[in-house]
């Protein structure tokens, strides 16, 4: 039975889980707070790498605290033997008397099994506490798990009338300086990021986290049937500093871009493209569990084609360009409102003179 406290100290558990997101793949973002008699005697989080455990990090701040003290946890301790004991024993040896549970884990080797031991062991366990932000914090753990398949965000920047770009391709800068700070933040908390060939010849982006102190910098991905892009970009120049993953089609020549430390991941085509949903299967079997898109038109529209896209981010500058510039989105194909993508509006928030709207993705009717 929760408790009016529980949903206090699952938030604060859910924060603390936030800290480990883009750092911590292909574990997922855990946070753990241990509570005795109304007070936080431990706290921790994934730490980054995957390891230890957000529950072991707490236990060890605890100390002797933790016996017979609860524990809020925001995904199901595992209870397999991995790199690490598991953290359902964990919790069972250090004698805590309840566990709270934001929501369950669904790989094979949990699923149930780190509740069911915790409840053996005779201790009081709740579950489904902030469970809906759970499963969003999680979306990309959980569906590497179910799906086969990371959570993917899609970016877009672009003016009041949706254009990217001049007709002569001048495109830096649409928006100001503190909606691309705004941009950097979001690539901090995502395991990649990825641009398409475009992207990559027209910006020659480094689409690395810059301006907020991050040292873990996620990987950077470049999704190109052909990869006819000069190794002279930022990209390929700074392979051996940053890893650069290749998507690409059987018949690319990636020779100089290997070389200079980028690596090649081939994928399925179709209709003449890198397909959309080979690309996530092999990002995921590297152990991606969140991807942050950027671009451009070609690969944004093909993402929302297949229905990959789970978040939009939509920074809106204030200006027109008209309809000779380049749209955020290339051709879609889509004929009838009723099949056209739909995303509900999480948010819309001033950033320095922009605005950037935050959009969910809604289940196809």
């Amino acid at each position: 039975m929760t408790k009016p406290q529980d949903d206090r100290f699952m938030a604060l558990a859910l924060m603390l889980g936030r800290r480990g997101m883009g750092r911590v793949w292909p574990n997922p973002a855990v946070g753990c707070v241990i509570v005795k008699e109304g007070q936080i005697v431990g706290r921790g989080w994934t730490a980054d790498g995957g390891r230890p455990h957000a529950e072991t990090r707490a236990l060890a701040q605890a100390g002797a605290a933790a016996a017979g003290a609860t524990a809020y946890v925001t995904l199901e301790p595992c209870a397999h033997h991995g790199q690490t004991p598991p953290c359902s024993q964990a919790l069972i040896g250090a004698g805590v008397a309840r566990v709270v549970v934001a929501t369950g884990d669904p790989d094979a080797r949990v699923a149930g099994r780190g509740i069911a031991m915790l409840r053996d062991a005779g201790i009081t366990v709740d579950c489904g506490v902030c469970e809906a932000e759970a499963q969003r914090d999680h979306a990309g753990f959980l569906l590497r798990t179910t799906q086969n398949r990371p959570f993917v965000t899609l970016k877009m920047a672009g003016t009041l009338d949706g254009r990217i770009a001049t007709a002569t391709g001048e495109s830096q800068w649409i928006t100001g300086p503190e909606a691309r700070r705004n941009v950097h933040m979001h690539r901090a908390r995502h395991d990649a990021v990825m641009v398409g060939a475009g992207t990559v010849r027209a910006d020659d982006p480094s689409l690395t986290v810059r301006g907020l102190g991050i040292s873990r910098q996620p990987v950077r991905v470049v999704v190109s049937r052909a990869m006819k892009i000069p190794a002279t970009a930022q990209l390929a120049q700074t392979a051996h500093e940053v890893p650069v993953w290749l998507c690409h089609g059987a018949e690319a020549d990636v020779t100089e871009w290997t070389t200079k430390g980028a690596q090649s991941l081939p994928c399925a085509t179709a209709s003449g493209q890198v397909d959309p949903r080979a690309v996530m299967q092999v990002l995921v079997a590297k152990g991606v569990t969140r991807v942050f898109c950027e671009g451009g038109g070609m690969l944004a529209a093909s993402l929302l084609n297949a229905g990959l896209v789970d978040q939009l981010i939509v920074y809106s500058a204030g200006a027109a360009i008209g309809a000779e510039g380049t749209p955020m989105l290339a051709a879609m194909g889509v004929d009838r409102l009723a099949s056209a993508p739909r995303f509900a509006l999480d948010s819309v928030t001033p950033v320095g003179r922009d605005i950037c709207h935050m959009w969910s993705r809604l289940p196809a009717v």
